[in-house]
């Protein structure tokens, strides 16, 4: 069973959208392959969503009909029929290991496409309203070329369809590729008359931007920016890019991803800005 408010159990906090009901009726049909003890599974569970009880159908056919009308009536309060979901697909699991069940992840992606605004990270269903503020995206400077805007909103867009999906790493993972990857378009540009960023790589280009700007609130915010970044690379600390230490690694929990997240979007945007303005210089 899943965890949430329980007052969402007597008082909708709201219905399902239609296509997320459709896709889930269209999973519970691959699993079921119209055998009847697996739709008689789902059946009990959307039932008791619905605050009805289920008895045995006189059919398969009738059992996917009869299916479908509970979901019907469950579909006007979208946590119990998130969990119903859930909870049948998980106790199917563990009765029949060989059955292809979907993992959270997957009703995840499900929700995030269908605008649900709610998530699962087992075992809590959590709801994605005024406490979950989305990252503002990047401002992109128009300079840069297509191809290059097009890789940084792609990037963005997928962090943001991964932390609503629940897979917190792989969403911080992606930013910090997303920030090393707007690093790259310092090389060559000048800080002043007598020098500019040879590097190739973060550390060596971020580098050499601290040291051209002693002196300067630049300075100190690729001080934070360098920071951040080894402590989410290093394998005790975030362990989100060369890996975690099995023993000491801590897995990064939900709003300290969105914190994650958070902080790297805004200081690619930092970045972007002063690309925008040394180049102009």
């Amino acid at each position: 069973m899943l965890k949430f408010n329980n007052s969402w159990r007597f008082d909708s906090p709201g219905k399902i959208p239609a296509p997320v009901a459709h896709d889930f009726s269209e999973i519970i049909a691959r699993i079921a392959r119209s055998e009847q003890k697996i739709l008689e599974h789902f059946k009990s569970y959307f039932a008791s969503a619905s605050g009805r009880t289920s008895s045995w159908s006189s059919s398969s056919s009738w059992a996917d009909s009869d299916l479908q009308n509970y979901m019907d009536q469950a579909s006007d309060n979208a946590p119990l029929f998130i969990e119903a979901f859930y909870d049948a697909c998980e106790d199917l699991k563990k009765s029949d290991e060989d059955l292809p069940v979907p993992e959270f992840h997957l009703i995840n992606r499900i929700l995030a496409k269908h605008h649900a605004k709610y998530h699962i990270d087992p075992p809590n269903l959590i709801a994605l309203g005024s406490d979950h503020i989305s990252t503002p995206p990047p401002e992109i400077p128009l300079s840069l070329d297509e191809k290059a805007q097009e890789t940084i909103q792609t990037s963005f867009s997928e962090s943001q369809r991964l932390l609503s999906e629940g897979r917190y790493k792989q969403a911080v993972q992606e930013v910090l590729w997303l920030l090393e990857t707007v690093s790259t378009a310092f090389q060559g540009i000048g800080v002043d008359k007598k020098s500019s960023i040879e590097g190739k790589y973060f550390n060596k280009i971020i580098g050499d931007l601290r040291r051209n700007n002693q002196g300067t609130a630049l300075e100190q915010i690729i001080g934070w920016i360098t920071k951040l970044y080894g402590y989410l690379s290093a394998p005790s600390g975030g362990g989100i890019r060369h890996g975690m230490d099995l023993k000491e690694g801590v897995a990064t929990s939900p709003n300290e991803a969105r914190l994650y997240c958070n902080l790297i979007i805004s200081y690619v945007s930092f970045l972007l800005s002063e690309y925008e303005r040394l180049k102009n210089k």
